[in-house]
């Protein structure tokens, strides 16, 4: 199957059902608009094997045209909205893209490729072009895995890793079910937004509300609005939201009680006190709609204090671990009363996990084999040999140890990935390689610190003597435009001794980082 026909499966399944709830579009009006805008995109040009960029926030032309660019036998680029034109450049230069289907806000002038209005309306459907017979086996989508500045990586995934995915999210349907409201403010272009805005949204029959914004008041609107069922978000948001219910209350002077009679639900349940524990949480639950009943996190670790607090709310909380690689989640955690440690639970069906050289305390690397997991990195035959054994399994390099029921637990990050709070990883190759071109610098290590409880991407900079904290904080900030704001490094220390390194040659980042901690860079700008 390809990720068309699975689109014509929900179709035939659930005609009336609503896929794009705001614009109150039906799952069979929706492939109608799939038809047309697959005929706009043939007349441009657009044909069977062709790759093709989509670069757009959360509009609902952003899921018509991936699955018109389907429907020609075409593969999607998804890009990201947050990078520059260098790198837009860069990356179609690298996967072969000669059309990009963008916002308008995204044109600029490039001789790399050419740009397609997607909030352009669409003529008639064309009824003698038939949707082109993808197999299985053939690539769907690329996405680049680390900046086009250091050595990226381009994840090819077929149509079959998607659809596979898809079919393991039925793994949630205890909690997910047809008809049910699905609320999408994660980007699409991310792969934990795409799996679970349009894999499982479309797996299960459910409707889709898209958010082009982060802005809180927008989304609080959305939620009394739409009343969603299920809502994804990073842990970061599911903080927040916590912290915000929390101090209002504590500013009501019911915290206190509240806490209290939640934390004693059981109790309470038990004695025929159930009514003082829906007083407590309805309130509480119409901040989200009054239906939200499931609510996913992804792309980092969720405090399990946090995880704890939806549970006492009556909602159910799961957390997800993937890669871009995986098609996203691959484990899904199960719901829990309350949860001690941060977990992501066990593999979703058709995949497989194995844990490698582990230490004394079972902590080992993390191996997955399955349906989702990719085939390779494009024309990169060095890197695959690397991550992937011959039975079929690939190295994520995380480390995480499994408890006795079962399920997985982070004991680190991927080699240096810098995840933020936002949820975005931050590649410190891409980064190191840039600021190494500022003239005074003869080596620099980027790495996840903390500065005022917030998650940075943190450089120390081994520089010439002479070089002032004014002068390389100029240099970093002319190179820090060649990249995504998320990206920049702001927080520095400058060092004139060597940095601690391989017998490789390669810098040892913990050292370092360990250094900083100690004092031993007093040279500090942050």
């Amino acid at each position: 199957m390809n990720m068309y026909q699975k689109l014509e499966n929900a179709v035939n399944q659930w005609p009336e059902n609503l896929f794009l709830v705001r614009e109150n579009i039906t799952y069979s009006e929706f492939i109608d608009q799939v038809r047309a805008r697959a005929a706009s995109l043939n007349k441009a040009g657009i044909k069977h094997g062709d790759i093709v960029g989509v670069l757009s926030h959360n509009l609902p032309q952003f899921p018509l045209t991936l699955f018109a660019v389907w429907y020609l036998g075409a593969t999607v680029l998804m890009l990201d909205t947050n990078l520059t034109p260098i790198e837009y450049d860069k990356m179609c230069e690298i996967a072969g893209c000669k059309f990009v289907c963008a916002e308008p806000s995204f044109f600029y002038k490039t001789d790399k490729f050419k740009f397609y209005d997607i909030t352009k309306k669409d003529g008639a459907i064309d009824y003698d072009l038939r949707p082109y017979p993808s197999e299985s086996t053939d690539i769907a989508t690329m996405s680049f895995t680390s900046g086009s500045t250091g050595t990226p990586k381009v994840v090819p995934l077929t149509h079959f890793n998607l659809t596979e995915c898809a079919n393991s999210l039925e793994d949630m349907s205890d909690y997910f079910h047809s008809g049910d409201i699905m609320y999408g403010f994660l980007p699409l272009y991310h792969i934990f937004g795409f799996a679970i805005g349009v894999l499982a949204t479309i797996h299960y029959g459910a409707g889709l509300v898209l958010q082009p914004t982060i802005n809180p008041k927008y989304i609080l609107d959305d939620f009394k609005k739409f009343q969603p069922h299920v809502i994804p978000a990073v842990p970061r948001v599911w903080e927040l939201f916590r912290n915000k219910i929390v101090d209002n209350m504590k500013a009501q002077g019911k915290w206190r009680v509240a806490s209290f009679i939640l934390r004693n639900q059981k109790t309470l349940k038990d004695m025929g006190l159930e009514f003082f524990v829906r007083k407590v949480q309805e309130p509480l639950l119409n901040v989200f709609g009054g239906r939200a009943k499931l609510l996913i996190a992804g792309g980092a670790a969720t405090k399990p204090e946090v995880e704890n607090f939806y549970e006492s709310l009556g909602l159910a909380f799961i957390q997800g671990y993937g890669l871009t690689e995986t098609v996203g989640p691959i484990c899904i955690s199960k719901p829990t009363p309350k949860r001690l440690a941060y977990s992501v639970g066990g593999p979703t069906s058709n995949n497989e996990v194995d844990i490698r050289d582990k230490d004394e305390n079972g902590v080992g690397v993390l191996w997955l084999r399955g349906h989702q997991v990719f085939g390779g990195y494009l024309n990169n035959p060095t890197v695959n040999a690397e991550v992937f054994d011959q039975d079929g399994w690939f190295n994520t390099g995380d480390m995480v140890y499994m408890d006795k029921n079962g399920e997985l637990h982070f004991a680190g990050r991927k080699k240096q990935v810098i995840v933020l709070d936002s949820g975005k990883n931050v590649y410190p190759d891409e980064l190191e390689a840039l600021y190494m071109e500022i003239e005074g610098v003869k080596n620099v290590a980027v790495f996840e610190h903390k500065v005022a409880d917030k998650t940075v991407s943190y450089g120390v900079f081994q520089v010439e003597p002479g070089m002032t904290t004014e002068k390389l904080s100029k240099g970093i900030a002319e190179q820090n435009k060649k990249i995504a704001s998320y990206k920049w490094v702001t927080h520095f220390a400058i060092t004139t001794e060597d940095l601690p390194m391989t017998s490789t040659q390669k810098v040892k980042h913990h050292l370092v980082r360990k250094n900083l901690i100690d004092g031993k860079y007093p040279d500090r700008h942050e």
